[in-house]
């Protein structure tokens, strides 16, 4: 009985011993996974302060992708990284390397002949080497979006082997670099520096820096977006000041002729154009004009299109043969994309005319002045194409000038389709009908009034709906 007490003590106590000793075992690895975690919490930590250091250094994406991987094999203790960038059209193509990393095709043959070093040579090849979504390792990676851990890549078929035993990979960890849903890329790491094989903990920790390298490379894309906005916004502003110095803020002094312009762009650069010159014979050109293209490409073509009107108008009496000789120097400048319309008038003072061409665009309106202070409104309609549009031959013609009676009370209005076409928030054009009747009210006022008051109807009539096209109005009174 004293014996069976004596066995029955000894098997509880080392029954207790055994529970002691597996609950000293549960907290040193529960305290090693702590440590672990916070190990790789810290690593994290340092890596993403290296991305962040990176993007604030305004580096190019070359160069960050090459500090992604050079912090990728500090923090994991690997051997060689490699990073992989997503063209976002199917392809995957090898863009850093740190350290002798494996390619993952097969070597070409001049590689042991050639005069680079080893390390040299397997950069420029996997900086070479590029992968369909879907093919390969690499591209399985990126297929699934799921991050893979080879831990024995050596019996593992699926890694690629070499014949030189410095490319052999012992440990392989692929991992999606995805930004808020998009695929930017692939990071692998391979064989760790302690000769042993990676572990989970190694993989979430390759994991985690693919996530951080996401954000880092968005982060170093959004900024050189930025950037070159800014660049663009700069040069954009001294475009739209170049074309402001174009547009005359004078006209020809003269007491027989009241001429106002209103120009108004729907964004920083107009595609319109306006210009009022004075030719001999105390004669007035006038011409507006309005290019298909907008932004910097068509604010340098009306540019051009100014100068060249102004040189040609002084050499030919007849706006049809201006606009023909226009139309012959601006075919070797434009794009076939674009074509510009013009109406270019010129007003005889001394002989009370008005002589006119127009090139496709809007029919000009004039308003004479009738018995007892009535004024008649019609449209001046004119045969003639847009510059640019068809070959020389064409272009002359179609195009012919138009001769006008211009006595006193008259009144010239030459617009752009961005008065007749603003539209309301019903979807309703302000049309020419309106613009003839707002002038035929305002025909007694000052050219200066009559084109504040259209103005104002544009702004009233467009009740806040935005302005979609540029806005370009001149009017000549003759006094």
């Amino acid at each position: 009985m004293i014996i069976g007490l004596f066995v029955g003590l000894v098997i509880g106590l080392a029954a207790v011993w055994l529970v002691d000793l597996r609950l000293r075992k549960r907290l040193k690895n529960a305290e090693e996974a702590q440590w672990l975690l916070r190990e790789e919490k810290q690593l994290v930590v340092e890596f993403m302060h290296r991305m962040v250091e990176a993007v604030g250094e305004n580096q190019n994406l070359e160069s960050l992708y090459q500090r992604i991987v050079h912090a990728s094999v500090r923090s994991t203790g690997a051997m060689a990284a490699c990073l992989y960038a997503y063209d976002g059209k199917g392809s995957l193509r090898g863009v850093a390397v740190e350290g002798l990393f494996p390619p993952q095709r097969p070597l070409p043959r001049q590689f042991f002949s050639t005069r680079m070093t080893r390390a040299e040579f397997i950069g420029n090849i996997l900086k070479g080497e590029s992968f369909q979504v879907g093919e390969g390792l690499v591209g399985s990676v990126a297929k699934s979006r799921q991050a893979l851990l080879v831990a024995d890549a050596v019996n593992d078929p699926r890694v690629l082997k070499h014949d030189d035993p410095a490319l052999e990979i012992r440990s392989l960890i692929i991992a999606p670099i995805i930004f808020r849903g998009d695929l930017l890329g692939v990071l692998a790491v391979a064989n760790p520096g302690d000769g042993f094989s990676f572990t989970e903990t190694d993989f979430s920790l390759v994991e985690s820096l693919a996530e951080q390298a996401g954000l880092a490379i968005n982060n170093n894309r959004m900024l050189s977006l930025q950037l070159e906005k800014n660049r663009l916004d700069l040069d954009i502003e001294l475009a739209s000041s170049i074309q402001g110095l174009l547009l005359p803020d004078a006209f020809p002094a003269t007491d027989k002729l009241d001429i106002a312009t209103a120009y108004r762009p729907a964004q920083k650069i107009g595609g319109d154009l306006y210009d009022v010159f004075a030719l001999a014979e105390n004669r007035i050109g006038l011409a507006v004009a309005d290019v298909s293209g907008k932004g910097i490409s068509g604010s340098i073509l009306m540019a051009t299109c100014q100068t060249h009107l102004r040189h040609f108008a002084r050499n030919e009496t007849s706006p049809a043969a201006a606009l023909c000789a226009l139309n012959h120097a601006l075919q070797h400048v434009m794009r076939t994309d674009m074509f510009i319309t013009i109406t270019y008038a010129i007003i005889d003072l001394p002989n009370n005319r008005i002589t006119l061409a127009r090139a496709g665009h809007e029919t000009p309106i004039l308003l004479r002045k009738a018995p007892r202070g009535h004024f008649e409104v019609e449209s001046v309609e004119c045969e003639g194409m847009a510059l640019g549009m068809v070959p020389a031959d064409l272009f002359d013609e179609a195009i012919c000038d138009c001769e006008l009676a211009f006595n006193s009370g008259d009144v010239l209005v030459l617009f752009t389709d961005g008065v007749t076409e603003t539209v309301n928030p019903h979807g309703t054009e302000f049309s020419t009908s309106r613009l003839m009747d707002a002038l035929a009210q305002d025909s007694q006022l000052s050219a200066q009034t009559m084109v504040k008051n259209v103005m104002d109807r544009l702004d009233r009539f467009g009740a806040g709906n935005g302005q979609t096209d540029d806005i370009t109005l001149l009017v000549a009174k003759q006094l």
